[in-house]
């Protein structure tokens, strides 16, 4: 099992999620966050560097068997990516998730998800 999570621009979240559904992956969790990444617009005030401005962002969690991975991150790479491809389309993170408990039913593991 893997946990999957997207750093996403907010304009590409209906791409995504439709795109996603269309691969049969439907258990999503979406959050609103905010961040910065690569983006080129360090400001001056005064002869000062100040900080940039942190961007708005959408975070998908999502929880996949092993078998659905690669189908998982290049739906999201394919439905995120702007057209031309450009700095701020965002990051997909992989990590290992060793366990998934359905509180409901106390469902472990893979059937869990």
């Amino acid at each position: 099992m893997k946990l999957i999570t997207a750093i996403i621009p907010p304009d590409r979240l209906d791409h995504v999620r439709e795109a996603l559904i269309q691969a049969d992956i439907t258990r999503i969790t979406v959050s609103r966050v905010s961040g910065h990444g690569r983006q080129e617009d360090i400001e001056y005030y005064r002869g000062q560097k100040i900080a940039p401005n942190l961007i708005p962002k959408v975070r998908l969690d999502i929880a996949v068997n092993d078998q659905y991975v690669d189908t998982t991150i290049d739906t999201i790479i394919e439905a995120a990516r702007h057209a031309a491809g450009k700095i701020g389309d965002g990051k997909i993170f992989v990590t290992p998730l060793e366990q998934c408990i359905r509180i409901r039913t106390d469902e472990r593991g893979g059937s869990a998800i």
